[in-house]
């Protein structure tokens, strides 16, 4: 039984959500944010990313920085830039791409529910990246930006965001990847009932992107119980901000491969190779997977479609993936890449850049890529069920849920 918590929001005062927006923190290397951060003044992007603020040279983990991200968060909200709603409601965040809609609930998830099991992750976290926005959220007294959890559909939930969705946006504009980002509030006391109600219903909830965001705004909470031992579990730094999409609406992107050399092989001698676990046919032009089992690959110019011989496949919830197909049997036995997540000739390449990128990136620095057909929403679900993990890089959620639209104060 899931526990999701109406809030009193912090958003953009009317007019000012355009210029707030911004992408993910972690999109963005040190020289692109500072660059990003240049081209508008009210962007999310400075308070995400503090050290912008400073000489290129300092420290980006300093205390001052995140010093400098609490006092930007809070002036703004002083100066009128945000507003923070008097009654606890909950929020609509959609978004459009490609005229392809997905609508999610914005609520507070329990860091209850993460702990106990009810809220599933499928990758693993690692401290150092955590650590970050652990600082970031401590010093803002706040969670700037939203988990992206994932729901099996509910008709009740549908219900509300319908009914929510004929009244006035809170926000409505275009950003310049051709994303409209439109936000509701659910405020009415029976819809905001009728929401609670709704999950009290759905026994698991999915982490679908953010797992090192979530594990920071979790152990905040838990920093804030020890040094407030007499809380009730009503105090806000017992949730965490979320936005919550119906499974049938999310579009999972492929996540391709491409590798710089084929370990010591000449072109005859890998085609080889890797013909004794696929049958390997050349095209003339581009190839991207239609199905399980399917891969495209990138040689010398040259396309092929790799497809799996059967005795290779697995009906296990990881082992079945296309990334672990790929990785077990090319990757590791063939081009001697045994741990993609530190093996640096290896390298991943999100989907929305598209087949070319692959060709680019063939002709620049590396030697093959890999077209892989994307990593499903119930495939996920199922590595989430069993308890399991997914190889690294396995999902490319887009688009991309831009931070600084809602914010959850936790002091």
């Amino acid at each position: 039984m899931a526990t999701i918590h109406p809030f009193r929001g912090i958003h953009p005062a009317p007019g000012l959500a355009e210029k707030i927006a911004a992408l993910p923190y972690d999109v963005y290397n040190r020289a692109e944010a500072r660059e990003a951060a240049k081209k508008e003044p009210l962007s999310f992007l400075n308070i995400d990313r503090a050290e912008t603020q400073f000489e290129e040279e300092h420290d980006m983990y300093a205390p001052e920085v995140y010093q400098k991200a609490h006092d930007m968060l809070w002036d703004m909200v002083k100066d009128g830039s945000f507003v923070q709603d008097e009654k606890e409601c909950y929020y609509l965040y959609e978004l459009v791409m490609n005229d392809r809609a997905q609508t999610g609930i914005v609520a507070c998830a329990s860091i209850d529910d993460y702990i106990n099991g009810v809220i599933k992750k499928h990758e693993n976290t690692r401290a150092d990246k955590e650590e970050d926005r652990i600082r970031h959220v401590d010093a803002c007294d706040a969670q700037t930006g939203p988990i992206f959890l994932a729901y099996r559909r509910n008709e009740r939930l549908q219900q509300a965001v319908d009914q929510a969705k004929s009244q006035p946006a809170i926000f409505d504009f275009t950003t310049e990847d051709g994303v409209t980002h439109r936000g509701w509030r659910i405020l009415a006391a029976e819809e905001v009932q009728a929401v609670e109600e709704a999950f009290e219903n759905i026994d698991k909830i999915y982490i679908a992107d953010g797992h090192h965001r979530c594990a920071s705004a979790v152990k905040v909470g838990l920093k804030r119980r020890q040094e407030h031992p007499d809380y009730n579990g009503t105090e806000e730094f017992n949730y965490f901000l979320s936005v919550l999409f119906p499974d049938e609406e999310l579009m999972i992107m492929d996540y391709n491969r491409v590798v710089k050399d084929l370990n010591g092989l000449d072109k005859k001698s890998f085609l080889e190779r890797i013909s004794e676990k696929c049958k390997v046919q050349a095209f003339a032009a581009a190839v991207r997977p239609r199905k399980k089992g399917q891969m495209g690959m990138y040689l010398e110019k040259q396309w092929y479609l790799l497809e799996m011989k059967p005795e290779f496949l697995s009906d296990d919830p990881v082992e079945g993936l296309d990334v672990s197909i790929l990785q077990r049997e090319i990757l590791s036995p063939v081009l001697g890449i045994d741990d993609p997540k530190t093996d640096a000739r290896i390298d991943f390449v999100g989907g929305i850049r598209g087949l070319e990128e692959l060709e680019r990136r063939v002709h620049q620095d590396c030697a093959v890529a890999f077209a892989m057909y994307p990593t499903s929403i119930q495939e996920l679900f199922g590595v989430a069920d069993a308890d399991k993990l997914m190889p690294p890089k396995s999902t490319w959620f887009e688009p991309k849920l831009r931070s600084g639209l809602f914010i959850h104060a936790i002091n």
